[in-house]
C-alpha cells in the first residue's frame, strides 16, 4: 500500500522551529506556513516540529516522512490534501531541539503546549520533567553561545496575551547573562488562533485512504473555517502569511477576548454541562435545547464587553452557530474537558470578573458552567470558583 510519504514534492529548508506536535499546529500553523510556501517555493520555509509531551507524535510522523493528510470536514463533505511544510519531526526532550535553535537559519519559534503547559507543574507530564518555559530558555540559551542571531517566539495557545505569557514562563528560567541576550534578540508575538481540530480516529484514518490513496497513520481532521491574528515583531523575517489570510494588527486583546468568551467559553460550558446529560460531541450538545439555551445566554452575557459593533458580533455568531452544529466535525467533549481548571480559569471566571468589574451581574451562564463543572468533580458553587480565581466566591456573593 502506497504511503502518505510518496506524495512528498518538496523539501523546504528549516527555517520554523515548533513546540507542540500536536493536530492543532498541524491543521493551523503547518496549513498557514504550507500555502505560504506555495507562492513563493524558491524561499520557502520548512518546520522542525518537536513534541511537548510523549514522542509518540514524532516517531509516528517521521515514519511517513513528515508529509500527512489534512481532512477538512464541512457539513457537504470532506476534502483532503497533502501538508508537506514540516519537514523534520522530533521528540523534544532530545539534543536535537538545541541544535536547531542553535541554527542562524531558524527565524521563528512558534509554540502549542496548551493553557497548562504554561504552568511550573507542567512539567509533571512532560517526558522530561521540564517544563515548557525551562526547555525552551535552554533553546534559547544554545542559539545565544552560537551568536545565532534573534529570533521571534510566537505563542499560539489560547491565552490573553500569550505572547507575555510565553515571556513569563521563559525568563524566570534563564541566568541573568540569558535574560539579557533574550531581553535584545527574541521578540515575544502574540496571536489569536482559531480552528476546531477534532482528535483523529481510526475512522479518520481510512477516510484519508478512499480520500487519497494513501497510507496515512497521522491524519488530521479539520473544519472550513480558520482563523489567525497575529501582533508582534519579527526581527530575523517569517513566511508570508499575510498574503494566505493572517491577519497582522497593532492590538489583538479585542479578537483575544472574542474567541476565547464566545467560541472557547462555549465549548467549555457545552462540556460542562453536556456531558453529565451524556452528550459527547458538541454538536450533540447545541443540538440539546437545554444546553443551547444556556449558551445562547453565556453568549449574550460575554458580548456586552466585546468592543465590537452588533453587525460584527452578530456575524461571528452566527458563523460560530454553523460550526458548532456541524455534525460531521466529531469535536469530542471529553477532548474539550480535559485541562477545564485551566480553560474555565481564563474564559468563565474571567466572563464573570469582568462584568463585575462593570458593576453587572456576574453572569447567570458562567456562573452554571462552573457549577456543572464544580459538581462533577465533588465542588460545590463556592469552591469551585475559589479554585478557578481566590477570592472570587467572595465577590460574587458579595456582589
Amino acid at each position: 500500500m502506497p504511503s502518505i510519504a510518496d506524495a512528498r514534492t518538496s523539501r523546504e529548508p528549516v527555517r520554523i522551529a515548533h513546540l507542540g506536535l500536536g493536530n492543532f499546529h498541524r491543521a493551523h500553523q503547518a496549513w498557514y506556513t504550507q500555502r505560504a510556501n506555495a507562492l513563493d517555493a524558491a524561499h520557502g520555509w520548512g518546520i522542525a516540529a518537536f513534541t511537548g509531551r510523549s514522542a509518540r507524535a514524532a516517531d509516528v510522523l517521521a515514519a511517513q516522512d513528515c508529509v500527512y493528510t489534512l481532512i477538512t470536514r464541512s457539513a457537504e463533505g470532506d476534502s483532503a490534501e497533502a501538508v508537506q511544510s514540516i519537514v523534520q519531526a522530533h521528540d523534544g526532550s532530545g539534543d536535537r531541539w538545541e541544535h536547531t535553535l542553535a541554527d542562524p537559519a531558524v527565524a521563528v519559534l512558534t509554540v502549542t503546549v496548551t493553557e497548562r503547559g504554561y504552568e511550573p507543574e507542567a512539567a509533571h507530564g512532560a517526558t522530561s520533567g521540564e517544563s515548557a518555559g525551562a526547555r525552551i530558555a535552554r533553546g534559547l540559551a544554545a542559539r545565544a553561545r552560537a551568536s545565532a542571531g534573534p529570533i521571534a517566539l510566537v505563542s499560539c495557545d489560547n491565552l490573553n496575551g500569550n505572547g507575555e505569557v510565553l515571556r513569563r514562563a521563559v525568563l524566570p528560567e534563564a541566568d541573568d547573562d540569558l535574560a539579557g541576550w533574550i531581553e535584545s534578540n527574541a521578540s515575544f508575538v502574540s496571536t489569536m488562533v482559531d480552528r476546531i481540530t477534532p482528535a483523529t480516529t481510526d475512522a479518520d484514518r481510512a477516510t484519508a485512504h478512499e480520500l487519497t490513496g494513501y497510507d496515512d497513520a497521522a491524519p488530521v481532521v479539520t473544519e472550513p473555517f480558520s482563523e489567525w491574528v497575529i501582533s508582534g515583531r519579527f526581527p530575523a523575517g517569517r513566511p508570508a502569511w499575510d498574503a494566505v489570510g493572517v491577519r497582522f494588527v497593532d492590538d489583538i486583546e479585542p479578537y483575544e477576548r472574542r474567541k476565547l468568551w464566545l467560541l472557547n467559553a462555549g465549548h467549555t460550558l457545552l462540556a460542562a454541562v453536556g456531558l453529565p446529560q451524556g452528550h459527547e460531541t458538541v454538536d450533540q450538545a447545541f443540538a440539546d435545547p437545554q444546553c443551547r439555551a444556556l449558551l445562547e445566554q453565556q453568549w449574550a452575557e460575554a458580548r456586552e464587553l466585546l468592543p465590537f459593533d452588533a453587525e460584527t458580533t452578530d456575524a461571528f455568531l452566527s458563523a460560530l452557530r454553523a460550526r458548532f452544529a456541524n455534525p460531521r466535525i466529531a469535536h469530542r467533549l471529553a477532548q474539550i474537558d480535559d485541562g477545564s481548571l485551566q480553560k474555565l480559569r481564563q474564559r468563565q471566571a474571567e466572563i464573570i470578573a469582568e462584568r463585575m468589574d462593570a458593576g453587572d451581574e456576574p453572569g447567570l451562564a458562567s456562573l452554571a458552567a462552573i457549577e456543572a463543572w464544580g459538581s462533577s468533580r465533588g465542588f460545590d458553587l463556592p469552591e469551585a470558583l475559589d479554585a478557578l480565581k481566590p477570592g472570587l466566591a467572595r465577590r460574587v456573593y458579595e456582589h
